[in-house]
């Protein structure tokens, strides 16, 4: 940016803000994809334990099962290979299933989790058929995970094209400076330019943020 729009890397330190928000918006990125695959990771996992509750295990049975049925699909070093390997150790130590689910949703902080647990510890205390509460709720969760994908597989092409698009403004000037510097050094070295290309700046920052808020959709 120092280059692009200033011609020189004096004003580095003045881009340490944008550098974070930057970094910001990366970091938080890289977590919404983790939390994805580890959403996908326990769709599946559920998915395992309302078939063995169909099966006629308990609870306490399902979840160990569970964690046996994804132990192909997922390396040991995964989180939720981590989180059964740990559930199915708590069990053994005669901790509820109640606590033990409890316990998983405070460690991941996934609202997903955090339903499917306070479904059923609601199902347990009031009496209701518990098997078929998490069934039911295994099916509404997995539609919702479902649904996240379709919506990011639809979205998908436009988030490259909105990357290609922010790199479109540097390769044009970049393109510019080398093949027309004569016509842009007006912008270069004088209070006017520097004007200028703060204004385009700061209305590419802007551009860059609005994006960002059309291509992420929650369900």
């Amino acid at each position: 940016m120092c280059y692009v729009f200033y011609s020189s890397f004096a004003a580095v330190p003045l881009f340490i803000p944008v550098w974070m928000f930057y970094m910001r918006d990366w970091i938080e990125d890289m977590s919404k994809k983790k939390e994805a695959e580890f959403r996908g990771q326990f769709r599946d996992s559920i998915q395992a334990m309302a078939s063995v509750l169909k099966a006629g295990y308990s609870v306490e049975n399902a979840i160990r099962e569970a964690g046996k049925d994804i132990a192909p699909m997922y390396g040991r070093d995964t989180r939720i290979r981590k989180e059964y390997d740990r559930m199915t150790h708590q069990l053994d130590m005669k901790m509820t299933a109640v606590s033990v689910l409890e316990e998983f949703s405070e460690r991941t902080g996934q609202e997903d989790v955090e339903n499917f647990v306070n479904v059923f510890a609601a199902s347990k205390i009031s009496g209701g058929d518990s098997i078929a509460v998490i069934r039911n709720t295994v099916r509404i969760i997995s539609d919702k995970i479902d649904t996240e994908k379709e919506i990011e597989t639809m979205i998908a092409s436009r988030k490259l094209e909105f990357n290609i698009m922010c790199a479109v403004p540097f390769a044009i000037i970049l393109y510019m400076k080398l093949t027309f510097g004569e016509f842009l050094s007006v912008l270069y070295g004088n209070p006017a330019g520097a004007v200028v290309m703060t204004v385009c700046l700061g209305i590419y920052l802007g551009a860059y943020r609005f994006g960002r808020k059309i291509i992420c959709i929650e369900v």
